[in-house]
């Protein structure tokens, strides 16, 4: 029997969390765009969950972005000679790699999605 795969971790890398949506009661704004958008009424739950939807997709970019310049680093320590271990170079390779993919099937779905949206009738 196999025994099942335990989840890849890197210090570089945190988890990305679930996008739930934003409690309609709680008022996350604060300032006058809050006392703007508490007195029409409408809109809030939808800007709220919209700005968590950009705030998950702006880290994920992050956390990708940070796997490639661990990655990059390590390349220049591997030409210069200085690099540690090969295997932790070649597991960021392949961590940095598979999530560049995830990103781009990521925006590929949303690229198809809004189409589809588009092509709505009315």
């Amino acid at each position: 029997m196999t025994s099942p795969l335990s989840s890849i971790s890197h210090p570089a890398v945190n988890p990305i969390g679930p996008v739930r949506r934003p409690d309609p009661t709680a008022d996350a704004l604060d300032g006058a765009a809050g006392d703007l958008a508490g007195a029409s009424g409408s809109g809030t739950t939808a800007e709220n969950f919209a700005g968590a939807i950009g705030q998950a997709i702006g880290d994920g970019l992050d956390q990708v972005n940070q796997l490639e310049q661990t990655v990059s680093e390590a390349s220049q320590q591997a030409a210069v000679g200085n690099l540690d271990s090969v295997s932790d170079f070649m597991i960021a390779t392949a961590e940095a790699q598979l999530a560049t993919e995830i990103t781009v099937a990521v925006r590929d779905r949303a690229i198809t999605a809004f189409n589809d949206i588009m092509r709505m009738q009315i």
